[in-house]
């Protein structure tokens, strides 16, 4: 199993925040925490992240012994993110709507590393791309998904299709669903404070509990999947 803590921009602009949601990410089970490249960037606003931060970012993340990741939505951040050395790439699915071509270009000229791709906003029946580094997400653009917007939600995961899922639910119920249902990636968003409202993603995040809770029963139900159960 794949836990993604989403940190995005949770850290409200307080660049040194960071630190504390990739300790607690560590803390309550997450292999790997992602944020977000090219997006709420420019000077002055709450996502501006430089090559020495990014550098930054990645340098907690070794030690705290998970794996940093990026979503790359738009060019700026593309060029940034080829400044490093990461082997896991995150396509957000607004850019498969919006910005197709850039898609296409980090896909072509990434065939090395793993790329994470959500379909939320992807309305065709076929995969955007057959490449086999692709491990595509399922996902509901609705920040958060309530109940009703589940109807649809998929009956089973596997590698082949739909690898993983990627949680804009409140609470985790829906994840440990997709658990129980063959999901061997699972992303949701992280906070430390439910009830900030600096940004609209800390309503529909997990807790360092939350998380933890999910980690620990999503293993257990994955491994026995994984036996036969």
């Amino acid at each position: 199993m794949i836990f993604i803590s989403e940190i995005g921009m949770n850290y409200n602009g307080n660049f040194s925040l960071i630190y504390e949601l990739i300790r607690q990410s560590k803390f309550s089970g997450a292999t790997v925490c992602k944020f977000q490249l090219g997006w709420r960037d420019q000077p002055g606003e709450i996502n501006q992240l430089d090559i020495e931060k990014i550098n930054q970012i990645i340098e907690w993340c070794e030690y705290f012994a998970v794996e940093p990741m990026f979503s790359i939505i738009s060019e700026n951040a593309y060029d940034l993110f080829k400044q490093t050395k990461l082997n896991k790439i995150k396509i957000a699915s607004r850019s498969l709507k919006y910005d197709f071509k850039m898609v296409e270009k980090i896909v072509n000229e990434n065939q090395d590393k793993e790329i994470y791709m959500s379909l939320g906003m992807w309305d065709k029946k076929e995969k955007p791309f057959n490449n086999k580094n692709i491990k595509y997400l399922y996902c509901i653009s609705k920040y958060p998904t309530f109940i009703k917007d589940l109807a649809n939600f998929p009956k089973e995961f596997s590698d082949k299709d739909l690898i993983g899922y990627s949680d804009h639910t409140i609470g985790i119920e829906t994840c440990l669903i997709a658990i129980s249902r063959g999901a061997k990636v699972i992303e949701k968003h992280f906070t430390l404070d439910k009830s900030n409202t600096t940004i609209r993603d800390h309503a529909l995040s997990a807790t360092p509990e939350e998380f933890r809770i999910l980690v620990n029963i999503g293993t257990e139900i994955s491994k026995r999947i994984s036996i036969g159960i």
